[in-house]
């Protein structure tokens, strides 16, 4: 009786249920999310997150907040099909929390024939125990004297 105790315990159940975060984990979602960016499709894109994910852009505004926000702030600026691309990998983990580092490159146009713009990217992103995000914070640093685009 004592082990069937401890075995239905809170505490025994949610040990059950949290998978543990691995490299591989993270390496999957990092892909998903660059299959997201390609394509812009909503479902992909929310399949990213949690419910109540925030997603950080800038370290001195708000962030977004919110499943259907994040969505919706990827689809109002799409970047012209075929004229970027991104490469990520984890490069540490702690519990629920993953640090990425990678590039992104955006080009001329479709042929990525010309180079335009590259920025090193760096990601602190938190995890629920599906996988999903709850919080990704985004830094980014273009080359040095790298025009950057107008906003509007």
């Amino acid at each position: 009786m004592r082990a069937t105790l401890r075995a239905c315990s809170p505490r025994a159940l949610r040990l059950d249920l949290v998978v543990p975060l691995t490299i591989e984990r993270v390496t999957t979602w990092l892909a998903a999310y660059v299959r997201a960016w390609d394509t812009y499709d909503p479902d992909t894109i929310g399949d990213l997150f949690t419910e109540d994910a925030t997603y950080h852009y800038h370290p001195f505004e708000e962030p977004v907040r919110g499943r259907l926000a994040i969505v919706a702030s990827w689809l109002e600026s799409k970047d012209p099909p075929g004229t970027y691309e991104g490469r990520y990998e984890p490069i540490a983990i702690d519990g629920d929390l993953a640090v990425a580092h990678g590039r992104s490159r955006y080009f001329k146009d479709a042929s990525k024939a010309e180079q335009v713009r590259e920025y090193d990217n760096l990601f602190l992103i938190r995890f629920d125990e599906q996988g999903r995000c709850q919080s990704i914070h985004e830094w980014y640093m273009g080359r040095r004297g790298q025009r950057e685009p107008v906003p509007g």
